[in-house]
């Protein structure tokens, strides 16, 4: 990988060298979003809202923006899941510390890797625009 930004994204857990050449590629001047939650958004990854009378109801994922770009952090998701499911079983007793455990003790496991590609598509961002790798981010 000859682009610094695709070798800083590749430090992220769940993002391989192909993803995040594809991340660098793809995405635009991250100035464009105003919030992590918005770049979610374009790529499809949040719910849509169907909220009134300020009762808040979401629904199923917005599934906007690039369908190759949506699917790498999923495909990302599912992998942690299932390195984490091996681990699971030997330590039950601990399942509920951390968020992704948490997680997939109360959702589907589909379900539960929608949300972690959601929240791998909001680090991505603060990579992308704040700079530094995802080593150097407290975990």
């Amino acid at each position: 990988m000859a682009d610094p930004l695709a070798r800083r994204l590749a430090t992220f857990p769940g993002l391989g060298p192909i993803a995040s050449s594809a991340f660098a590629a793809a995405t635009p001047d991250v100035a464009v979003f105003r919030s992590a939650r918005d770049y979610a958004a374009w790529l499809g990854l949040t719910p849509r809202a169907h909220s009134s009378g300020g009762k808040e109801r979401l629904g199923r994922i917005s599934k906007a923006g690039n369908r190759y770009l949506r699917r790498l952090p999923y495909l990302g998701a599912v992998a942690q899941i299932s390195a984490r499911r091996g681990r699971r079983t030997a330590k039950a007793e601990n399942a509920a510390r951390d968020w992704l455990d948490r997680m997939l003790t109360r959702k589907p496991v589909k379900v539960a890797a929608v949300a972690l590609a959601a929240r791998m598509a909001r680090t991505i961002w603060a990579l992308i625009a704040r700079g530094g790798s995802s080593r150097a981010v407290p975990g």
